[in-house]
């Protein structure tokens, strides 16, 4: 398969476009390692504390979060092992890597992309995907909100690599009304869904993460974690609604029934679940994304 799209378009394939961005945005030893030590049961909160904090910039930026208004704990933490003990393991390996993910992209040059819209298309998303997790009573819902805010990372992978090919699907999107993963898939034959899933999954990160960003525009294609699929992309579309004023009926891409009936959700829940998702998206905005992109 991946031969015949080495050929399309005179494209390259996804693995070929990731391989390079990998060497170009890698991501701290220290996540990598917090992410394997989350599989050894054996691990605790303050293994975790001295080995994230050999890292002070990752340190002060996840104490930042912590501490910020989206959490609203009552009492300052000081230490990234109160952090964990507080907020648990596994959000916190969602954290590390989010702030890892951004501080990595923002070092690459993208000039074909407006990166402080991307964001916060991105942290809405997450929050969304959050809110919605709850609904369905999710175990550990707060992985939605890192799957969210990462599942469009692919496309920053094609205006790094290809900012010729982004252009034109900016372009294509606006003047055909068409749907930017399918110009994707026009032009190279693979879109930033495949693209994203294919990063995080050599960022060695968990396979429901990998598959939930894979899998986002169509999520009857995942093979497991399709509540996971199923509910960032009812988040998305409900993202690029409230981006663009629209309502469900309106919207250009729609909701796949799949997605509905994985999720046991309704469309009836959106504009109580975007009127949840406001005032925690600006608390979010604050603690996650750097001043640059506030601006």
């Amino acid at each position: 398969m991946s031969t015949a799209r080495e050929t399309h378009h005179g494209q390259t394939t996804p693995e070929a476009m990731v391989g390079g961005v990998v060497r170009l945005v890698s991501l701290p030893e220290v996540c990598l390692r917090v992410s394997e030590m989350l599989e050894d049961p054996l691990t605790t909160a303050k293994d975790l504390g001295k080995v994230i904090g050999r890292d002070t910039g990752l340190t002060a930026r996840l104490l930042k979060i912590v501490n910020s208004a989206f959490y609203g704990f009552p009492s300052r933490i000081e230490t990234v092992s109160r952090a964990v003990t507080v907020i648990g393991m596994r959000e916190l390996r969602g954290l590390v890597l989010a702030a890892s993910a951004i501080e990595a992209f923002s070092r690459v040059s993208i000039d074909v992309l407006n990166m402080a819209h991307f964001w916060r298309h991105s942290v809405y998303c997450g929050v969304v995907a959050q809110i919605l997790a709850s609904r369905c009573r999710v175990l550990h819902g707060e992985r939605l909100f890192v799957a969210g805010l990462l599942h469009d990372i692919g496309k920053l992978i094609i205006a790094n690599k290809k900012p010729d090919i982004a252009v034109e699907v900016m372009r294509a999107a606006t003047e055909e009304e068409a749907l930017d993963f399918e110009v994707e898939q026009r032009l190279m034959g693979f879109d930033h869904a495949e693209l994203g899933g294919l990063l995080l999954e050599q960022w060695k990160m968990p396979e429901s993460l990998c598959d939930a960003v894979r899998f986002h525009h169509a999520p009857q294609h995942a093979k497991s974690n399709m509540l996971d699929a199923s509910l960032i992309h009812i988040a998305n579309v409900f993202t690029c609604i409230a981006e663009l004023g629209l309502d469900i009926e309106s919207s250009l891409q729609p909701i796949e029934d799949y997605a509905w009936q994985t999720s046991g959700l309704h469309p009836d829940i959106m504009h109580e679940v975007l009127a949840e998702a406001g005032p925690r998206f600006t608390d979010a905005l604050e603690a996650i994304l750097p001043r640059s992109y506030l601006s």
